[in-house]
């Protein structure tokens, strides 16, 4: 493996767990991990306060880093020998 995928693989491993972990942070049907974070940023009286909207934005972001590192892996990781 080059060091090309080696960084592949870090950056894949990273966005993995950083997209499962703010997946969890999010607020379900009651109260989330989220609320209990940030209370004082959070507005219950509005659908969506500043706290789960930036965590809407970083989900996002590296649920998308980790899409694409997934194909790039499929271009250029080697198969076979």
């Amino acid at each position: 493996m080059d060091v090309f995928n080696t960084v592949l693989t870090v950056i894949w491993a990273i966005s993995g767990i950083a997209a499962s972990l703010l997946i969890l942070m999010h607020s379900g049907k009651g109260t989330g991990v989220s609320d209990m974070i940030a209370s004082s940023m959070y507005n219950s009286n509005a659908g969506s306060g500043v706290w789960e909207k930036n965590l809407d934005r970083l989900t996002i972001f590296f649920s998308i880093v980790f899409i694409a590192t997934i194909i790039i892996f499929m271009i250029s990781f080697p198969t076979g020998s």
